[in-house]
């Protein structure tokens, strides 16, 4: 879908994959570029703020392009701002991991 986020496929496809398999869980927990991050957040203990600014600021930039050039019509305008206020609202109440 045009509109949708990857994202929330990604992480449900990872998280069917990792119940189902005992040999993907361990690669993805184990792997040297997202391991850590997925273990932090499952593990609730935060995400490193460099991550929430770079998320966040990609977040807006994305849906912002979306809403002022791949759409003429005010709900779904109006339906991406909400999205990125509630995406933004979950990424702000996470801890934040400090070294």
């Amino acid at each position: 879908l045009p509109i949708l986020p990857t994202t929330p496929f990604l992480l449900l496809a990872a998280a069917c994959y990792a119940r189902s398999s005992r040999r993907f869980y361990n690669w993805l927990m184990s792997n040297r570029f997202f391991g850590e991050y997925i273990k932090n957040y499952v593990e609730r203990r935060g995400i490193p703020l460099r991550v929430k600014v770079s998320s966040l600021a990609l977040l807006w930039i994305t849906i912002g392009c979306s809403a002022a050039f791949a759409t003429d019509t005010l709900w779904l305008r109006i339906l991406l701002a909400v999205i990125a206020v509630s995406v933004t609202v979950h990424i702000l109440s996470l801890h934040t991991l400090t070294r």
